[in-house]
């Protein structure tokens, strides 16, 4: 028996549909739709995104995601107006023991670790 993949179950917040804009927006692409829940992917990348809005669990929940370059998706975030058009807050890049790192905390309060290694 091997462990074959991991997909968190996401929170989306308020705003399901603007959710799954957003993600979409920050390049994932939206694999399937099974009303409540969809699947969304990029690369080796999936998670599950939940119509499920509890604030107090969003902002204690953390997803760490593995990109090429750190700088290159901030910038790109940033010149989309990603922050101003979905409410989201987007952190400074910064070097952490495991690589460099920005973070982005959605709609729902969720904090995803993009991380170049």
């Amino acid at each position: 028996m091997q462990f074959l993949s991991l997909e968190p179950f996401v929170p989306s917040g308020t705003d399901f549909e603007a959710s799954k804009q957003l993600f979409q927006e920050l390049g994932f692409n939206l694999t399937w739709d099974g009303g409540d829940y969809v699947g969304f992917e990029s690369g080796q990348c999936k998670f599950i995104l939940q119509k499920y809005d509890n604030r107090e669990f969003a902002e204690n929940f953390m997803v760490s995601v593995k990109i090429s370059d750190a700088a290159a998706f901030r910038q790109d975030v940033i010149r989309k107006k990603l922050p101003e058009k979905y409410g989201i807050r987007i952190g400074k890049l910064t070097q952490m023991p495991y690589g460099k790192e920005v973070n982005v905390i959605d709609m729902a309060g969720v904090c995803w670790h993009f991380v170049e290694s």
